[in-house]
């Protein structure tokens, strides 16, 4: 899959530093480093941007609202549409939340909540070192998420944050071209990320 064949966003995301503990693969990069410095190939419009968390609105969304009062999270530290690649490849389009107890995934079209996973649940986050949409939220003691967004460096600075705020726990971020992730509870995929041609060409395969 190439960067050119994914589905665009309509988003003009501006990366900028993530002050985190980064676990780099293959790098030289040390903790006091700048965050992503030799680790993380930025696109060169992506050096600022303020952050703004909600770009659902959540309060004028009341389906959203009800589900988040029914679990009894109190506030969104992020909420924006996302692309979710099911255990079978396919793309399908959801609401990511993230709150400062859990992550939501809900499905846009019918307003149903499909996934909630506790922050506690977290394990870490797998990105490639190259500059792609990608990310993968990993959690032993269920199945993996991996999705896609132009938002990808707020979402990971989202949920680092709020994993420390909940429980001082340092979420770990990874780095790597490869990375394997768990599709369902027992099927094993490899993301592959490489360049080619001035894009990042990515594949997703069974282990």
């Amino acid at each position: 899959m190439n960067d050119s064949d994914a589905p665009k966003f309509d988003d003009d995301e501006r990366q900028e530093d993530i002050r985190m503990r980064l676990k780099p693969s293959d790098s030289n990069v040390t903790e006091d480093q700048e965050p992503f410095m030799g680790v993380k190939v930025r696109r060169k419009a992506s050096r600022r941007h303020e952050y703004k968390g909600d770009y659902m609105n959540i309060p004028s969304r009341p389906y959203l609202m009800k589900i988040l009062q029914k679990q009894g999270d109190k506030q969104v530290f992020f909420a924006d549409k996302v692309l979710k690649f099911t255990s079978t490849g396919k793309m399908k389009r959801r609401i990511l939340m993230v709150t400062d107890f859990a992550v939501y995934l809900v499905d846009p079209d019918t307003g149903t909540l499909k996934r909630r996973i506790a922050l506690a649940a977290v394990d870490k986050i797998c990105l490639s070192e190259l500059s792609d949409n990608f990310f993968a939220i990993i959690v032993p003691t269920e199945y993996d998420l991996l999705m896609a967004s132009t938002r990808k460096t707020e979402i990971v600075t989202v949920l680092v944050d709020a994993t420390k705020n909940a429980s001082e726990y340092e979420l770990e971020v990874d780095f790597s071209n490869r990375f394997e992730y768990n599709a369902s509870a027992d099927l094993v995929k490899e993301v592959q990320f490489e360049e080619a041609e001035g894009s990042v060409r990515t594949r997703i395969v069974k282990k």
